[in-house]
C-alpha cells in the first residue's frame, strides 16, 4: 500500500469514448482540440451509464521510451509553464489550472476539457507547455498526442502554490489555510483490505468549468472507469478554512462489488504517542493523521486513535445514516514532531459529511503495517450494507472539508492524547504483566470541573481480560482530565482486546467515546522489569 505504488495505476484511458487525439503543432497558449459540444452533469451520467453496459476495455500504458525511463528526480524537474495556465487570459477569473506531465508512476493519459457557457472542448497536449528542466526530455521529439497525467489548481493571488490537485487513479488532495498537503482522498475504493488485490478505479477524463469572474467556487467533473464500475462525479471546490468540496457521485456497477468504499480517505501513520512499534526515528511522532472521528446517526461522537499494527487490521463500525466521519490530525504541537521539513503539525484533517441519508452500512478502517513515512497505510471509507449489483444507479452526495478542524465538532470534551506503556504501580514490584493506558480529554464542561477538582468517573469496558487501577483526575495544564487504567491479558494469546472509554459526572457523559484495539505481546515479550 505504498503511496507511490497506489499511483502507479494513474488515470487509465477513456474507455469506449471514441474521441481520437489528432496531432497538433506546439502553441504558446492552451490549444483547443476538435469542436465544442454541449455538456452538463446529466450528459456525463448518461455517458457513464452507457459505458457500464459495455465490457471494460483497458487501454495501454505504454509511453515513449524516453518518458518511461524517467526516474524520480528527473520527473520532479519537469515544470508547467505559467504562461500556458488554463484561464490565465480570462478577465476576473480567480483560479488557474496547470497540468501534470506523464511519466514515472503516471503512465496512462487523462483527457482534459474546458467547459464554458455549457459547451465543452478538449484541450490538447503541447510540449511547449512544459519546462523539461533536468529530465533529459526533448519536447520537440515527443508525440503531439501524448496527453496529461492530471492537473492542479492555484489562485491568482498566489500562483506559486497550488491548493488542490488531482493526480493518479482517482486520487486528489487539497489544503486548508496552512497551504500544507497531507492525506489524500479518492473517488472510490473497491475491495480495500481484502485477501485479494485491491481494485483502483481511475478518473479517465476531467471537465474543468471556466470560473465566473470573481467567483470563489470552481466546478470540476470527472469520468470514472474500472473493471467493476463506471461513474460520473461533480466537484464544487470553494477555498477557505476549511476548504470545501461539494461532491455528487453517480455509480454504475458492471459486476457485484463485495466491498465498496464511498468517500475514501488515505493517510499515513508510522509512530505516535500511543504506538511506538516503529519508533526508531529521531522524531517522536510521524503521521499525517492521528485518529478516525465519527459522528453516528444516533448522535454519538467516537474517537478511534490510529496505529501501525504488526499485521493488517480491519475494523467496521456499523451505523445507520452517519452524520459524518473523517481522518483528523488533532495534534497541532510542533514540539511533538520536531519536523521542520514537512511540518506534520500542519497537515490538514479531512471530514466527510453526507448530504442525504446513506442508510445502513459501516465506516470501515484499514490499518496496514508500514516501516516508514513513505507508505500510505491508513484507509477509511463508508461501506453500504447492500452489495452493489450490475445495472444499478447508485447516487451519493457528500461534502469534504479540508483544514485544521472539521466543521462539526462535539459539544462534549474531545480526546486530545492517548499514551500507552507498561502497567503497574510505581514503587511496587510487578507480579504480573499489564498494559497502561493514559487518555487525555479537554473541552466541553471539563475546564469548569477541573478548576474545582470535581470528581469525574472513567467508564471503561474491555472485551477480554481484566481492568486495574482505573482513575480520572484533573489535568490542569489542559484544563481537562486524564483517565488511566491497566489491562491484564486473560491468557498468553495475542488476540485483539477491544477497549471503550468515556468520562461522566453525576450520571452525565462529559466526553466523546474513545475506542481502541490492543494486541497483547507474546509471553516472551511481557517483560516486567
Amino acid at each position: 500500500m505504498h503511496r507511490r505504488q497506489f499511483l502507479t495505476r494513474a488515470a487509465a484511458a477513456l474507455a469506449a469514448a471514441g474521441l481520437p487525439l489528432p496531432l497538433l503543432q506546439a502553441h504558446a497558449t492552451p490549444v483547443p482540440l476538435g469542436t465544442r459540444h454541449p455538456f452538463d452533469y446529466a450528459w456525463l451520467k448518461g455517458h457513464a451509464r452507457a459505458m457500464a453496459e459495455r465490457a471494460y476495455a483497458p487501454r495501454s500504458d505504454q509511453l515513449p521510451a524516453s518518458v518511461a525511463a524517467l526516474d524520480w528526480d528527473q520527473y520532479q524537474s519537469i515544470g508547467f509553464r505559467q504562461d500556458h495556465a488554463l484561464w490565465a487570459d480570462v478577465p476576473g477569473a480567480r483560479f488557474q489550472a496547470r497540468f501534470f506531465h506523464l511519466g514515472l508512476y503516471f503512465k496512462r493519459p487523462v483527457r482534459m476539457f474546458n467547459v464554458a457557457d455549457g459547451q465543452a472542448q478538449e484541450l490538447a497536449y503541447d510540449p511547449g507547455m512544459f519546462d523539461y528542466g533536468r529530465s533529459g526530455l526533448a519536447g520537440k521529439r515527443l508525440p503531439r498526442d501524448l496527453g496529461f497525467a492530471g492537473f492542479r489548481l492555484s489562485s491568482t493571488d498566489d500562483l506559486q502554490r497550488d491548493w488542490a490537485a488531482f493526480l493518479g487513479a482517482s486520487y486528489f488532495r487539497a489544503v486548508g489555510s496552512s497551504m500544507q498537503y497531507g492525506l489524500s482522498a479518492r473517488g472510490l475504493a473497491i475491495d480495500t483490505g481484502m485477501p485479494r488485490p485491491e481494485e483502483f478505479p481511475e478518473f479517465t477524463a476531467f471537465w474543468l468549468e471556466q470560473p465566473e469572474p470573481g467567483s470563489d467556487t470552481l466546478v470540476v467533473y470527472a469520468l470514472m472507469d474500472s473493471p467493476s464500475v463506471a461513474g460520473a462525479y461533480r466537484f464544487a471546490l470553494t477555498r477557505g478554512e476549511p476548504l470545501v468540496m461539494d461532491v455528487d457521485a453517480a455509480l454504475y456497477p458492471r459486476t457485484r462489488i463485495e466491498r465498496l468504499g464511498i468517500a475514501p480517505a488515505t493517510s499515513m501513520y508510522q509512530v505516535g504517542e500511543n504506538d511506538r512499534r516503529m519508533d526508531w526515528d529521531w522524531r517522536a511522532e510521524i503521521h499525517d493523521s492521528d485518529g478516525l472521528a465519527m459522528h453516528t446517526g444516533a448522535g454519538e461522537w467516537i474517537w478511534r486513535p490510529l496505529g501501525n499494527p504488526e499485521h493488517l487490521r480491519f475494523n467496521a463500525f456499523a451505523d445507520d445514516n452517519p452524520r459524518g466521519f473523517g481522518l483528523l490530525q488533532r495534534d497541532r504541537n510542533f514540539d511533538h514532531y520536531q519536523d521542520d521539513g514537512v511540518f506534520y503539525e500542519k497537515r490538514p484533517s479531512l471530514w466527510v459529511e453526507p448530504k442525504h441519508g446513506w442508510g445502513q452500512g459501516s465506516v470501515q478502517l484499514v490499518e496496514i503495517p508500514t516501516v516508514d513515512e513513505t507508505f500510505d497505510n491508513i484507509v477509511a471509507f463508508w461501506n453500504p450494507q447492500a452489495k452493489p449489483e450490475p445495472g444499478q444507479e447508485l447516487l451519493f452526495g457528500y461534502r469534504l472539508f479540508w483544514g485544521e478542524h472539521p466543521p462539526a465538532r462535539p459539544q462534549l470534551a474531545e480526546c486530545v492524547a492517548t499514551r500507552t506503556g507498561l502497567g503497574g504501580v510505581v514503587g511496587r514490584k510487578r507480579e504480573h504483566f499489564s498494559w497502561r493506558f493514559a487518555v487525555d480529554f479537554a473541552g466541553g464542561a471539563l475546564a469548569g470541573l477541573a478548576a474545582r477538582n470535581a470528581t469525574v468517573e472513567a467508564v471503561v469496558e474491555t472485551s477480554r481480560g481484566t481492568l486495574e487501577t482505573i482513575s480520572a483526575r484533573p489535568l490542569h495544564p489542559l484544563q481537562g482530565y486524564r483517565a488511566m487504567f491497566d489491562v491484564v491479558p486473560p491468557d498468553d494469546s495475542t488476540t485483539q482486546i477491544d477497549l471503550r472509554l468515556y468520562l461522566r459526572h453525576e450520571g452525565q457523559a462529559l466526553t466523546e467515546t474513545w475506542l481502541y484495539q490492543w494486541n497483547p505481546p507474546p509471553p516472551a515479550q511481557r517483560t516486567l522489569y
